[in-house]
């Protein structure tokens, strides 16, 4: 065995119970490890000098072979069921025999790093990697440590990734040959049979998501976050296509981070070091700052090319559409560094409404945060048949269901105690339709949704007077400058009154109906705060 590249002093791939591996390559710079996937014939470079990947099999993330391990520790305090599927703790010990024997004889890629920017909550990782476009993703992904840091290094937790090797569920109690399993008590991740990176930054956000709300009472989010000239901090969750991205991304304003952060007593920050953007359809003119950033050292993954050249069609979508580039946070002009900011002053819980029920922007109590917080609603268009398209409601609890070791209920209770200690101001954004559903309104303009998030974070919106939808119970603003005053209140936009009440109470019923699977946890601000089905006129 033999071991190359800085490493901790008396550091050691042995540490890790692999010291029967053929080479272990210690934190190497991402031109390094370019030039290995490239010799390799595992990537290619593009036109730009970005590195790109096939992630083979799995081109997204696979939540019901996402597992925990059940033990003295978890048994009492994990959120069991279907998004965190017990994983017993003797199979643990079986599976990670196996993935050293079938590393023993390899190369293999080895990265200290961190997560959390704020060095109170921060914890060390150590990621050994079967693939270097893996390890490359982790230096991506994940906070950076000084070379001084790396001499001194001592690891928190352990991620072993070998998407070759693939788990026999009769011998191994996996649902199938790919894995993603957590061991909270042992502090390790063992990842095998899925090469979509995805899962190595996942697993982390999901440590974080169980160490800091359950021992240290800070609050972690599914969210992006951005600053202000005058150092104001605003926080956006939403679902994909709500806009979460595109409306965190202001030219006025820095950004913290785009994914994943948490809120303590002394602000926000982030938990990563990079971003893990969506390629889709993606163009300079639309999302600037993700285009340039596609370069040397960013890795993009499952993209096509156009015929004859090494340019990126980024329409093509013949392998996935979920095509994806991770690049550090440096590569973005603005990206605060380090990645903190103080507490936030607003957030905004995106939605994008085809039923065009809720109002284009709405001021909420803290048990309506509370409970729309647990919702975590949009709605997306199923398609178009016989000419008729229908909208579909979608709900993932605090904006990132599966992603939760915890029960709902534990981040929605500590939101609430953090909003009503800082008083900050919530805000249900519709980037969504007014005037009546998809396919009969429209959908609001970017320019106006713009605009409402300028008057909420300069306070304007504040000042103004405020009248209340039925079913809903949400406070709209009755004027706001740059908005046209007939869609601000979403029953008066609709020329059929009568289908904007049966369209609200549906809609106020799916809320109702998905809420059931968390009430019996809640408590009564949050059920106060439920959408009433009738309304008394």
């Amino acid at each position: 065995m033999n071991e190359i590249g800085l490493k901790a002093d008396n550091a050691s791939i042995a540490d890790l119970g692999l010291a029967n591996v053929d080479m272990a390559y210690w934190n190497l710079y991402p031109s390094e490890l370019v030039e290995d996937c490239v010799m390799l014939n595992q990537g290619n470079l593009t036109d730009t000098g970005a590195l790109a990947i096939d992630t083979g099999e799995f081109t997204g993330r696979s939540p019901k072979d996402k597992f925990v391990v059940y033990d003295e520790n978890t048994k009492d305090s994990v959120w069991w069921g279907d998004v965190n599927n017990r994983f017993e703790a003797d199979k643990f010990e079986l599976l990670y025999n196996r993935m050293r024997a079938y590393l023993s004889g390899k190369e293999v890629w080895v990265r200290d790093a961190y997560a959390a920017a704020d060095p109170t909550y921060r914890i060390n990782i150590r990621v050994v990697n079967e693939y270097p476009s893996h390890n490359l993703f982790a230096y991506n992904l994940f906070l950076r440590p000084t070379l001084e840091e790396i001499r001194t290094f001592k690891h928190d937790w352990t991620i072993i990734n070998a998407p070759g090797f693939k788990a026999d569920p009769t011998i191994d109690g996996t649902r199938q040959h790919n894995f993603a399993i957590i061991n909270f008590t042992k502090k390790l991740i063992l990842i095998g049979g899925t090469g979509y990176t995805g899962e190595i930054k996942k697993s982390i956000f999901a440590v974080l998501n169980y160490i800091l709300p359950h021992e240290k009472k800070v609050l972690s989010m599914h969210c992006s976050a951005n600053i202000g000239k005058d150092g104001d901090t605003a926080i956006f969750f939403g679902l994909s296509g709500t806009g979460k991205t595109t409306l965190s991304a202001d030219p006025n304003r820095k950004l913290i981070g785009d994914d994943e952060h948490g809120w303590s007593d002394n602000g926000v920050f982030n938990f990563e070091g990079g971003c893990y953007a969506k390629c889709v359809d993606l163009t300079q003119e639309k999302e600037p700052q993700i285009f340039n950033a596609i370069k040397f050292g960013s890795l993009l993954e499952n993209i096509e090319y156009y015929d004859g050249t090494t340019t990126v069609d980024y329409s093509n979508i013949s392998k996935t559409e979920n095509t994806r580039v991770s690049y550090p946070a440096n590569y973005i002009e603005n990206a605060v560094t380090p990645a903190v900011g103080d507490i936030p002053k607003n957030i905004f819980f995106l939605t994008c409404d085809a039923f065009g029920v809720l109002p284009p922007i709405s001021k909420l109590t803290t048990g309506q945060a509370m409970y729309h917080f647990i919702s975590g609603y949009t709605a997306k268009v199923a398609g178009t048949e016989m000419g008729i398209t229908e909208p579909t409601t979608t709900f993932s609890a605090c904006f990132g269901k599966a992603f939760l070791p915890l029960h709902p209920t534990k981040y929605a209770e500590l939101l609430g105690e953090k909003l009503k200690k800082h008083k900050v101001n919530v805000w249900l954004l519709n980037t969504g339709w007014v005037g009546g559903s998809y396919g009969v309104g429209s959908r609001i303009k970017l320019s106006y949704t713009r605009a409402l998030i300028t008057a909420a974070l300069s306070g304007e919106l504040e000042k103004g007077e405020f009248g209340v939808t039925p079913y809903f119970g949400l406070q709209f603003p009755r004027a706001v400058k740059d908005v046209p005053t007939e869609i601000l209140e979403p029953q008066n936009a609709w020329k059929d009154k009568e289908a904007f009440k049966a369209k609200a109470q549906n809609l106020a019923g799916q809320f109702l109906k998905n809420f059931e699977q968390y009430a019996s946890a809640a408590n009564e601000e949050i059920l106060a705060a439920a959408p009433k089905v009738q309304v008394t006129a």
